[in-house]
């Protein structure tokens, strides 16, 4: 099952989601995101362990609607009354792994991370069509397309906002 602690990619770095009014309409939206079917659960109370570096987001407010977390309301990047205690998870329907392209981004520490910047389009006429590029290990690199599909592309244009 798509499980685990919610981080999202932030001016350059990994970051954690605090669990401050975090619902089931906050973690549809994650699921939805990652292409990992329906909402089962959204834990509270780092149920998936806690993270480490910045909390990122705090007092998440989606209405389950949006196409990615990041369009949710909250405090802003950065503003949080949290610690790790509180970060984040969610229980999605689908089993295996999920990630920017459907696959391999949930680790095995059960994190699921997600975040626009850590994906882009390059070289496209406009910034919904171009080239695939994920951030990784400090650096940018392309996706290689074996077994690249409609439905690893459908979530690229999820993530990024552009339908």
């Amino acid at each position: 099952r798509c499980a685990g602690r919610v981080e999202v990619f932030y001016n350059e770095e990994w970051g954690t989601v605090c669990d401050d009014n975090w619902d089931f309409a906050d973690a549809k939206v994650v699921c939805r995101q990652l292409d990992c079917g329906t909402v089962v659960s959204a834990p509270q109370r780092a149920r998936f362990r806690w993270g480490q570096g910045p909390i990122w987001l705090d007092d998440v407010d989606c209405t389950g609607t949006e196409a990615a977390l990041s369009q949710c309301r909250n405090k802003g990047w950065g503003i949080h009354a949290c610690e790790h205690g509180e970060d984040a998870s969610v229980v999605c329907s689908a089993t295996g792994q999920a990630g920017i392209s459907g696959k391999n981004l949930l680790s095995s520490e059960s994190v699921f991370r997600l975040g626009p910047e850590a994906l882009r389009l390059v070289n496209g006429p406009h910034r919904c069509a171009g080239r695939v590029e994920v951030f990784h290990n400090q650096q940018w690199g392309t996706v290689c397309d074996g077994g690249w599909d409609l439905k690893d592309a459908a979530v690229v244009c999820r993530q990024l906002g552009c339908g």
